[in-house]
């Protein structure tokens, strides 16, 4: 999916660098009229690597560039000289990107830790001189090995955002506003559906200067495991999230349902997204007076039996401080263990 300045989906096609010759070379000097073979090898081709940045938010520098091309490494010379190798090319990727075969979609490999290095087109070997070739037989060899070719091959990136909370829900239930509240991030945000067309990462600032990271995934709707709309585009982005916010507006006409329809969603996409942590906000429940809450908690305390809900509401600040409080629990419960 390509949306402004947000690229996260994108195939490009890479070539290392062929390996240098090996050198023929026989030694030949003033008072040396017939020296022995004293050819190099080659140096080796250049290899293309993957490296992770973790100031990367977005495979969007590759959007105008799709092929890389490494050096090739130089001849060998005499003197036994060995050439030089070919210079690398660094392709530098955001956390969380897959490498993937795109004839098979199988994953490489991916890049989750910042400086992480993984080679995605090794060099071709350079090719040995002649002075490996000597013999008690055949003690002048004029032959070397030529260099080995380098690897062309076409590879998929694609980006599955690394944060800690996910925050779920359909069009219009209010992530964007909820993330402009509760972090720096400044979303696209208006009455309309899917505003948000890319997901959005936001750091929350918590108590004591701790923070995690929040994204805002764009919202789901009926059907997008299926890839209807751009579920799947959306969705792959979830996977990554070690917590799930599902937000639901306090006017939805059946709360619980939109709950399990989003649910139902995930696990059709990938089961193993019901194994995460999950939180429920009711959202925009500044438009509820307390009399309604309280009749609305008597019914949503028998529905929502294994998993927790909040009132909040981003506009008028409410239940703000206490979600932050909740989210930060179920981050580090494990680690306080």
């Amino acid at each position: 999916m390509t949306e402004g300045n947000f690229t996260d989906y994108v195939k490009i096609k890479v070539t290392s660098g062929k390996g240098g010759q090996g050198s023929a070379h026989l030694r030949r000097e003033k008072y040396v009229a017939f020296g022995g073979p004293d050819g190099g090898d080659g140096g080796r081709g250049g290899h293309v690597i993957i490296i992770g940045d973790k100031n990367l938010w977005t495979l969007f520098h590759f959007k105008f560039k799709r092929h890389y091309q490494a050096g090739h490494g130089e001849h060998g010379s005499k003197q036994t000289s060995t050439g030089a190798d070919g210079a690398d090319v660094y392709m530098r990727v955001p956390l969380g990107t897959q490498v993937k075969d795109p004839e098979t979609n199988e994953v490489l490999f991916e890049i989750t830790e910042d400086g992480e290095e993984k080679v995605v087109a090794k060099g071709g070997k350079g090719g040995l001189g002649n002075s490996h070739f000597k013999s008690s037989t055949n003690q002048t060899p004029r032959y070397a090995q030529p260099g080995m070719p380098g690897e062309e091959v076409e590879v998929l990136l694609e980006l599955k955002l690394l944060a800690d909370v996910g925050l779920v829900g359909f069009p219009n239930a209010g992530k964007s506003t909820l993330l402009s509240v509760i972090t720096s991030a400044k979303p696209k945000i208006a009455n309309y559906e899917f505003t948000t067309l890319k997901p959005n990462l936001g750091i929350v600032e918590y108590r004591d200067y701790r923070t995690f990271v929040m994204a805002d995934i764009p919202g789901i709707i009926e059907g997008a495991a299926e890839g209807k709309g751009l579920g799947h585009y959306f969705l792959r982005h979830i996977e990554r999230n070690s917590t799930l916010l599902f937000l639901i507006p306090a006017d939805a006409k059946d709360i619980y349902k939109e709950y399990e329809i989003l649910l139902n969603e995930l696990q059709k996409y990938n089961p193993e997204l019901l194994d995460k942590e999950r939180l429920v906000a009711i959202s925009k429940s500044d438009m509820l007076d307390e009399e309604l809450k309280a009749e609305m908690k008597v019914e949503l305390d028998k529905i929502f039996v294994d998993v927790e809900y909040m009132f909040i509401s981003s506009v008028a600040q409410q239940g703000i401080q206490p979600l932050k409080d909740k989210l930060w629990d179920m981050l580090n419960k494990n680690e306080d263990a």
